[in-house]
């Protein structure tokens, strides 16, 4: 038996949590801070539409390109090092972007940003891995998923209020300062292992594997690479993120703002009241389908199928019927869109873990993760350039004859998404809650 850590132990390591969970909620809040200030950019750095959606999805780009590399500098630089050097750089960025006149000057601020934020994911879970037991992990990942859904409801509702008083310059520079603050405090209170505070190292065994197998205890970089790439099951996980995830960051992220300004002539904070559904929807979401999976349904595929066949019929509703629905309507389809295009992705990487031994499960979500973010970098700007190919109206928004081609495309991208999850492998681990006792 494990000896039940102490009570200085625990107030260290929730400490430490605290600290990684605020890291992670800027994470969640720069992936989705332009959708409520897109407007006052395409303005003030008189800007298109095309440029605009170029703008968001650099974000995207620079997170894609860093999943890989965030794993090896977490494991030879270090996970603590690695995010304060991260925090730093987004720090950075934020603060160029506040203070940017000219577009040139926010591509670099985004860049930076999106470098920063990209390497706080997975170092987080490599510290968190050491701080806490395998039987306290998956609660302890949820509850950082819930965190960055309140990083959403801040880049949606509380982004809007800063806007509305301080104005979006001064709003990113004050968050770029506060993640100064940040940076330090990975530096002075968190550390990597227990043992580097004077606490003994939760000792874990890795001699089982995962349900679909076991494999050598040590699989080179290169190796768990041709695994992974070689799984068949492995492309349509991959394939239905990048749809899904593209969906999620174009419309939620991005266009899902001027689209309630421009076709319901809803103000900056009303269009922000009813995106901060995308939060509540990750927040109550991302529980409520795990449990659903591992208790309900007992089911990886059926729950993803399920979400996947709902974001079908919403897309479908919404190009039937574009504009004109009441405000409460607008509420409850985002959180369905939040619960069906967002919650759902802690399934897709559970899914993920579960196609491969334990011992290369860090490569193959580190691979997966790339398809999200190029979801959403190709989306975006594709969007933005749909929008551009209609004349704006009068008072400088898009008319909406160009959002209701944005809603189609958008379907057929659900529609893309529910044929990779048809597709996709079963992976939950039917035999495994028995012998889990006698494993330990």
């Amino acid at each position: 038996m494990e000896k039940v850590p102490d009570k200085r132990f625990q107030t260290t390591r929730w400490l430490i949590f605290g600290i990684l969970a605020l890291a992670y909620f800027l994470v969640y809040f720069h992936r989705l801070s332009l959708s409520v200030v897109a407007d006052d950019l395409i303005r003030e750095l008189k800007t298109t539409a095309g440029l605009m959606g170029l703008l968001g999805s650099v974000y995207f780009y620079c997170y894609a390109l860093m999943q890989i590399p965030a794993g090896l500098l977490a494991d030879s630089f270090g996970p603590r090092k690695t995010v304060t050097c991260s925090l730093l750089l987004a720090a950075a960025g934020s603060v160029v972007f506040g203070l940017a006149q000219e577009i040139e000057a926010a591509f670099l601020g985004r860049i930076l940003v999106g470098f920063g934020v990209s390497a706080v994911f997975i170092p987080t879970m490599k510290i968190l891995s050491q701080w806490f037991k395998a039987d306290e992990f998956a609660s302890m990942a949820g509850l950082l998923n819930a965190v960055g859904g309140a990083g959403v409801l801040a880049a949606t509702w509380a982004l809007a209020l800063m806007t509305g008083l301080f104005g979006w310059r001064s709003s990113f520079i004050l968050i770029g300062l506060g993640t100064f603050a940040l940076a330090g405090l990975v530096w002075l209170i968190v550390r990597d292992r227990p043992s580097a505070r004077g606490f003994p190292d939760l000792v874990k065994s890795r001699k089982h594997g995962s349900r679909t197998g076991s494999g050598p205890d040590d699989i080179g970089l290169w190796q768990g690479f041709c695994l992974v790439l070689g799984n068949r099951y492995f492309w349509p996980v991959a394939i239905w993120f990048f749809f899904d995830c593209g969906i999620f960051f174009a419309f939620g992220a991005l266009w899902g703002g001027p689209y309630l300004m421009h076709v319901y002539a809803l103000t900056r904070g009303q269009a922000g009241g009813i995106l901060s559904m995308i939060a509540w929807g990750m927040i109550v979401g991302s529980p409520l389908l795990g449990l659903v999976s591992d208790r309900v349904l007992k089911s990886r595929k059926k729950v993803i199928v399920l979400c996947s066949s709902i974001l079908v019929l919403e897309f479908v509703f919404l190009c039937l019927f574009p504009g004109g629905l009441p405000r409460p309507a607008l509420y409850g389809l985002f959180f369905v869109f939040s619960l069906c295009a967002s919650s759902i992705v802690a399934i897709g990487f559970t899914t993920t873990k579960e196609l491969f031994p334990v011992n290369i499960a860090g490569t193959s979500v580190g691979l997966v993760n790339l398809f999200p973010f190029l979801g959403g970098a190709i989306f975006m700007p594709i969007l933005g350039k749909v929008l551009d190919l209609y004349p704006k109206t009068t008072d400088g928004g898009y008319p909406l004859q160009g959002y209701t081609v944005v809603l189609v495309i958008l379907l057929g991208a659900a529609v893309a998404a529910l044929i990779c999850a048809l597709l996709m492998k079963e992976t939950y681990p039917s035999g495994e809650r028995e012998g889990r006792t006698e494993d330990g």
